[in-house]
């Protein structure tokens, strides 16, 4: 209970101080900025990492600010993008589609990829869940309603013939916090929960879960991406130069990151002990970083399948959808161009 109660009042008192400071600073007058949006988990462990270990900073330089906003959805980032409130974000693929479909001129794209895969289904001690036969009657919970974990339950749902309680079936789905997920896991309300790391691996190891799969065996070659790096390309389009070196930068964080896993667990944990109040267990770190791959690479292919699970759901509205321009693809001639020009 501790650690859940602890991180949910950090990233709370956390969005508020974000908010408070870009409010109390769009007026003014400032250096160049980049402001970039991710969450306070292992698989933002890119930007949290190339925040930390000054890796951005450097790459980018002297003369650009760096604004951070740590958030607990994808709906509050994108909020923020569409606002002009941030430039950049980490977000799940279901943010990101829904981004670039509702964003005006669909401004809001993929720049790379940043994690796979880091989700899973844990059961609680006292269910009685041994495979999918099992889930008529169950009560399951998932982060908010169109997040990753959410289309990827009620798929997979769907694809063994189940229905959810509000589509008449006997599956009850909770879509709630990861915090809410774990209090109910404590008092064993719900027999299991679709989460992403750490949470998957806190249910797991603190109250004893059951780990049934990891999400990625239901997907071709076992991965998926499962956080990317967006951004509003207006902003990009006008800072070409300033956008290729946070690129660059992201890509170059994802190296150290394979290579230095153990630093990378303590870097991670010195951030929320520093952001939230207190840092997990070495182990739970470990386990969930062993459960992901951190990529640059956006795994393009499971983008547009999960576009189709959410449409199937009827998440992505009623008159289709068209995913044409959602990866944003840098000019580099361009780019080079305004660099000779920036020297001269």
């Amino acid at each position: 209970m501790k650690t859940r109660s602890v991180i949910f009042g950090g990233i709370v008192t956390i969005s508020v101080l974000s908010i408070l400071a870009f409010t109390l600073s769009s007026d003014a007058e400032s250096e160049t900025k980049i402001r970039i949006a991710y969450f306070p988990n292992i698989g933002h462990a890119i930007p949290i990492v190339g925040m930390e270990k000054g890796f951005f900073e450097a790459h980018i330089g002297n003369h650009t600010k760096i604004e951070t906003r740590v958030f607990d959805n994808g709906p509050q980032a994108i909020e923020s993008l569409f606002a002009n409130s941030v430039d950049f974000a980490y977000v799940g693929p279901g943010p990101a589609i829904n981004g670039f479909l509702n964003s005006e001129n669909h401004n809001v794209k993929i720049l790379a990829g940043a994690a796979s895969g880091g989700a899973s289904f844990i059961v609680h001690p006292d269910s009685e869940i041994n495979s999918v036969d099992d889930f008529v009657g169950k009560k399951i919970a998932a982060p908010q309603i169109g997040n990753t974990q959410d289309v990827s339950l009620r798929h997979y749902l769907s694809e063994h013939g189940l229905k959810t309680a509000e589509k008449g079936g006997s599956v009850i789905v909770y879509n709630i916090p990861n915090p809410d997920i774990y209090t109910l896991f404590v008092k064993g309300d719900i027999d299991g929960a679709w989460v992403a790391e750490p949470w998957a691996t806190i249910l797991e190891t603190e109250l004893n879960g059951k780990r049934l799969f990891h999400e990625e065996s239901l997907w071709p070659n076992q991965e998926f991406a499962s956080v990317l790096l967006i951004a509003n390309t207006n902003f990009v389009e006008k800072n070409p130069i300033l956008a290729s070196k946070l690129l660059e930068s992201h890509r170059q964080t994802v190296a150290w990151i394979n290579q230095n896993p153990t630093e990378t667990r303590n870097v991670f944990n010195t951030f929320l002990k520093s952001h939230l109040g207190q840092s997990l267990s070495d182990d739970v770190v470990d386990i969930s970083l062993s459960n992901l791959q951190i990529t640059a690479d956006p795994i393009s292919d499971s983008i547009y399948s999960f576009a189709e699970k959410a449409d199937a759901l009827g998440y992505l509205g009623r008159n289709g959808y068209d995913l044409s321009g959602i990866f944003y693809y840098f000019d580099t001639n361009s780019i080079k161009e305004e660099i000779i020009h920036d020297k001269t």
